[in-house]
């Protein structure tokens, strides 16, 4: 089979400009990028956060001619799937989706790739109708269908007998002669091909799930592997007692940690190539009374390539957004509880940001995300690299925008004032409930209210909730003390919506994540009552007469489109009331 040829003489750029997926300033910027570095467009575009993985699929299927599917939406017959093995679907990234006869229908990431084709065709014998997904739907795809479950437990069999020797060693000549053993045959055993085909299968299982941590915890019968999937904490499996010390030092030595030290805490940093896409683990140990528990933060690069609009703020949120860091000069905070994507949020404004004409530095605790041309300082306390002196270095370096992981101090908030006041567009984090609670907390470090006024230009909130599976998403009238406790109006008409549980949520109801967005424009009404030295009360109640749609309103708001569920809500957003 010859190379395919274009069905249209437009470039990629040109249709994603077409089909609405990118500005034309967008494209402009991607192309001298491109100019200066080389490289695929469509790659570009996906590093500057302008557009997903599926609208570029949907853009080279309109070019090569092939019809796009979006496999999140589509019932495959698993039967069908296995007609092409795991092996070769993994290396070509391909799933086969439905059969007539003796033509096979399949979704491929890259549609000019003739090979993978020719290799499918050879191995089924059928012949092959390709059509175009994205490369993240496919591998979701894979996981799902083939699975890995069966591959764990197998291995894990292997390992146990593997490792009979080492749990007989135990206790023979005393608790000092097993420790010495354990440590000896731990550094061979953690290079034998089951125990590292195990760890792995826990780390790849762990990002094709969606997982952002991994926690592996010892107990007295066994151990616990648990993801964390949307912010929600899943058992995964329980490998028998005797594979916790080897699992745990094949991550350390993975992770370039001591094996032999079990009584102190340790931090290490895995990096990971997984499908052609780049991951970081953060790794961190901590002594328990049964052993060392280990949790792996998983980073995956390119899920920071984000677009303000994929967040979950309304337009007109959005729109108030990005008319505040447009502005040349000022400080704007994001504030929320840990685990609120506070962060997120910030590399997507980066993002929107990061253009040839700006110089971005930021300064972060620690540098969890590397994003393409801004330059970002990691704290290091021991070298002298606090919030507060990084901050005054960057001054120094002629920057435009000045990113800082958080405001934790009255020092660190002083800078950045003086920073914002100079003519530098400030963006930082700083932990309180809400928008208006952010001026409170900077007049309890002790800044004075002038400084804030003359400074602080805007104040987002959020939260993140669970959103609901649309695979299983069903509708159901709500019970009126629910309606009420969420102050909604509107009885027997209303309608609200809840997942029911299926194969491609783990039977949770839920798939995803979004946001729940409180943003506090500063204006002149707000700045007096805060020179005033105004109630928290009252400043929020000027707030909203002003137009800010509060946490609450907003999640309702979400609620009622079928976005998330009741109990989300009160677990996020109404927690902290009475």
């Amino acid at each position: 089979m010859g190379r395919p040829k274009p069905l249209t003489a437009k470039t990629i750029g040109e249709i994603l400009l077409e089909q609405g997926f990118i500005s034309r300033q967008q494209l402009e910027t991607a192309l001298a990028m491109q100019r200066r570095g080389g490289g695929h467009l469509g790659t570009i575009l996906l590093e500057m956060g302008a557009i997903t993985e599926r609208q570029l699929a949907q853009a080279l299927g309109i070019q090569w001619g092939f019809p796009y599917v979006d496999l999140t939406a589509l019932e495959i017959d698993p039967e069908v799937v296995k007609l092409v093995p795991h092996a070769l679907a993994r290396r070509h990234k391909v799933i086969a989706i439905g059969r007539v006869n003796d033509r096979l229908r399949l979704a491929i990431a890259d549609p000019l790739n003739v090979i993978a084709l020719d290799d499918v065709r050879l191995v089924t014998g059928l012949d092959v109708d390709p059509v175009v997904a994205a490369p993240e739907d496919i591998q979701q795809a894979i996981a799902r269908f083939y699975g890995l479950g069966v591959d764990m437990e197998e291995v894990v069999r292997q390992v146990a007998t593997q490792d009979a020797a080492l749990s007989e060693a135990k206790g023979v000549n005393g608790e000092e002669r097993a420790e010495e053993i354990t440590v000896e045959r731990l550094r061979t055993m953690v290079e034998e091909a089951p125990l590292v085909r195990l760890v792995n299968l826990i780390i790849s299982q762990a990002i094709l799930d969606g997982a952002s941590d991994i926690h592996i915890e010892p107990h007295r019968q066994g151990i616990q592997v648990r993801y964390r999937i949307d912010g929600v904490l899943h058992d995964v499996m329980t490998p028998p007692k005797q594979l916790q010390a080897a699992i745990i030092s094949r991550i350390k030595i993975m992770a370039s940690m001591d094996i032999a030290e079990r009584r102190v805490p340790q931090d290490g940093h895995i990096h990971l190539l997984i499908e052609g896409r780049e991951y970081d683990l953060r790794v961190s140990t901590l002594p328990t009374v049964y052993g060392e528990k280990v949790v792996l933060r998983i980073l995956d690069q390119a899920s920071m390539r984000l677009n303000l609009s994929r967040l979950g703020m309304t337009a007109e949120t959005l729109a108030k957004w990005e008319a505040l860091i447009s502005k040349p000069y000022g400080m704007i905070l994001v504030c929320g509880p840990t685990g609120s994507g506070k962060t997120t949020t910030l590399y997507a404004t980066l993002n929107k940001l990061n253009v040839p004409e700006k110089n971005i530095v930021t300064v972060e605790d620690p540098v969890e995300y590397q994003l393409p041309r801004i330059n970002q300082v990691q704290v290091n306390p021991k070298a002298g690299i606090t919030f507060a002196n990084g901050l005054r270095s960057i001054l120094r370096q002629d920057p435009d925008i000045i990113m800082v992981g958080e405001i934790r101090d009255r020092e660190t908030a002083e800078i950045a004032i003086q920073a914002s006041l100079t003519g530098h567009l400030v963006l930082s984090t700083i932990h309180t409930n809400d928008a208006p609670g952010a001026t409170t907390r900077l007049i309890d470090m002790g800044i004075e209210p002038f400084l804030i006024t003359s400074s602080l230009i805007g104040v987002l909130a959020q939260r993140l909730v669970r959103t609901i599976c649309e695979f299983c998403k069903e509708a159901y009238a709500p019970p009126p003390e629910a309606l009420r406790r969420l102050d909604i109006e509107g009885g027997k008409e209303i309608l609200l919506y809840r997942g029911k549980g299926c194969e491609r949520c783990r039977g949770t109801g839920y798939k995803g994540r979004t946001g729940i967005f409180e943003l506090m424009i500063m204006d002149e009404e707000i700045a007096d009552l805060i020179l005033q030295n105004s109630s928290l009360a009252e400043i929020r109640q000027k707030a909203i007469s002003r137009g800010m749609r509060t946490l609450r309103e907003d999640g309702i708001r979400k609620l009622l489109e079928g976005t998330t569920t009741v109990e989300e809500l009160l677990r996020v957003v109404f927690v902290d009331e009475p």
